[in-house]
């Protein structure tokens, strides 16, 4: 009875073994070149914040190659309001100065 449970164990170590060498070498295993674009490019429409239509437009444009992959699309307006503003309280502007930095900034 021992030696059965023995090779039991045995057997079950080994599988163990060759499963875990499976999945290391899964992870090394290289990216084909189109893989490895598509992750580059998704990363970087991450990086934008991009999303919906913009997004799709920039990886159609990242996967086909083309260097200037950049959404058509102009930020809204509503993402211009918060960028100026966090650019604004980076500056520790207040009162007059604050309305013109965002005035300028908004309109630029």
């Amino acid at each position: 009875m021992r030696s059965f449970v023995s090779v039991v164990i045995a057997i079950g170590l080994a599988g163990l073994a060759c499963t875990g060498a499976a999945w290391a070498a899964d992870e090394t295993k290289e990216k084909s070149p189109q893989q490895q674009r598509m992750a580059d490019c998704n990363k970087t429409a991450g990086e934008k914040k991009l999303e919906g239509d913009a997004r799709k437009q920039f990886m159609s444009s990242c996967l086909s190659g083309k260097s200037d992959a950049a959404p058509a699309a102009a930020p809204t307006q509503q993402e211009k309001m918060k960028s100026c503003n966090e650019e604004a309280g980076k500056k520790n502007l207040k009162g007059d100065d604050r309305k013109k930095f965002m005035s300028s900034c908004l309109s630029g």
